[in-house]
């Protein structure tokens, strides 16, 4: 039996599907945690609290879905930031899943997007702190013999 696939008000197919808090969809029926809307378009200050708050949280997908939006709507001189947040996000939602070499990649192409902002990065982003927090924890996964335990959390603000 075929079960029809969910779809948006403009009909393009949506997983519809509720989802744990680290992004992965549930059986149907299932209630999973409160997702970040599809239309979500936050100031750049409020996106980095909001993300932070969900990183805390640690629902790192959800981190990176505000990223993303903030990512599509950045102007052309910020969009590698914004990117590079979100794949860090992504990197760490994969290192908290189990995915270790998915997570050193995002985590590696994150930082590298981002480290171009080091000198003066706009909206009080620790771009600095976050090249430090990717490479250790990229370090630490692609280590056999590191058992660390679960990766701390990035601050993404400075203080």
């Amino acid at each position: 039996m075929s079960v029809d696939r969910e779809r948006d008000k403009t009909g393009r197919p949506r997983n519809a599907r509720a989802r744990d808090a680290l992004g992965r969809p549930l059986p149907r029926g299932v209630s999973g945690v409160a997702g970040v809307p599809d239309d979500l378009v936050l100031a750049p200050r409020e996106a980095l609290i909001e993300a932070q708050r969900l990183l805390d949280e640690t629902r790192p997908f959800h981190a990176h879905e505000v990223l993303e939006a903030t990512w599509k709507a950045a102007p052309e001189g910020e969009r590698d930031l914004w990117q590079g947040l979100a794949q860090l996000a992504v990197g760490l939602t994969h290192a908290l899943r189990g995915n270790k070499i998915g997570a050193v990649v995002l985590l590696r192409r994150g930082a590298d997007r981002i480290s171009g902002y080091g000198e003066e990065p706009p909206h009080g982003v620790d771009v600095t702190g976050l090249l430090d927090w990717a490479t250790a924890l990229a370090g630490q996964l692609d280590d056999p013999t590191n058992d660390a335990g679960p990766p701390t959390v990035p601050r993404l603000l400075g203080t």
